[in-house]
């Protein structure tokens, strides 16, 4: 039985493999960063506070990119769709973050949400395949690092979810500057 706590978040596993661990504490930070975002509207989520110019869009935008750079690009050697396939991303580093202002709240739920479905669908991919290499956690990306090392599935995972409690801090700070609300 799943254990969901006052926001709806399905509480990661206390006792699984680690497959299901890791991706039950991945998932539990992607809900708590819906949650931050749930029911504003463009103006709040365009909204900075002190010297950031960070938003709770352009957090959403930015880890759609980084779920389809990590689990699409990286792992499974796939070519970028859009939106990210026609970015200069060397002449524009933060397109992500600056380019949400731009979009609605209904464009960014959608785009986070249907990258982080694409996401869960190509991890559970990797994790079914037997290519003879190691395949599981320990199956390797299909695109290199810039060092030559390509990092395996549980890298990618543990990645993941670093980068959403990172981003999750951010919101926290964010979410309770436009309205008061708090929580974890």
């Amino acid at each position: 039985m799943t254990d969901v706590d006052a926001q709806g978040r399905a509480e990661p596993p206390l006792a699984a493999g680690e497959p299901a661990t890791l991706l039950g504490f991945l998932d539990f930070q992607r809900a708590t960063l819906e949650w931050k975002c749930e029911g504003l509207d463009a103006t709040a989520l365009r909204a900075t506070t002190a010297a950031s110019a960070m938003t709770l869009g352009g957090l959403l935008k930015h880890l759609a990119y980084v779920e389809d750079h990590w689990c699409s690009w990286a792992l499974h050697g796939h070519v970028r769709q859009p939106p990210w396939d026609a970015v200069d991303w060397a002449a524009d580093p933060d397109w992500d973050w600056r380019s949400a202002a731009g979009d609605s709240p209904a464009e960014l739920l959608a785009l986070w949400r249907n990258s982080v479905s694409r996401s869960r669908s190509l991890v559970a991919e990797a994790l079914s395949e037997d290519d003879g290499e190691g395949g599981g956690l320990e199956r390797l990306g299909r695109r290199v690092l810039p060092n030559g090392t390509a990092p395996s599935l549980r890298w990618i995972l543990c990645h993941l979810t670093q980068e959403y409690a990172r981003h999750n801090g951010h919101a926290d700070l964010l979410r309770e500057s436009l309205d008061g609300a708090t929580g974890e």
